[in-house]
């Protein structure tokens, strides 16, 4: 029999297995993928500022729904990276375009995240430095 044919676990049991392998997943990445690490950092970085600038609780819920945007991003790119290399061992042309369009996917997410960040933070820090 193989993993498809096997019959599902129902119940507690499961729930903790699910979760159980998406935290192996993401320490998977955690350990591999240099952009994640960064990633994290930052977003640890965002979290901290959010608490010393006293950030409103809308953009509290703005900030997280972009941080956690870019670490699902982050996750899917690192999927679809490794699948692609699981199915195509030599190069190939469509192989690069996956990947490159996931890595583009995370990019643009991140950027948008940037923008996102300086509206956030323009006028605390405007203020924090004494500009205007």
């Amino acid at each position: 029999m193989d993993w498809k044919e096997k019959p599902k676990q129902k119940g507690i049991r499961r729930l903790f297995f699910s979760f159980f392998f998406a935290s192996r997943g993401l320490w998977y990445v955690l350990k591999n993928e240099q952009n994640m690490v960064i990633h994290m950092a930052i977003a640890s970085t965002i979290l901290v500022l959010g608490f010393v600038f006293g950030v409103s609780l809308i953009e509290w819920a703005i900030l997280l729904v972009v941080i956690g945007g870019v670490i699902t991003f982050e996750l899917v790119n690192t999927a679809i990276e490794r699948v692609v290399d699981l199915v195509s061992e030599d190069y190939h042309p469509l192989a690069k375009i996956a990947k490159d369009v996931a890595a583009t996917a995370v990019f643009v997410y991140s950027l948008i995240a940037v923008v996102v960040g300086i509206i956030i933070f323009y006028q605390p820090l405007l203020e924090l430095f004494g500009i205007k």
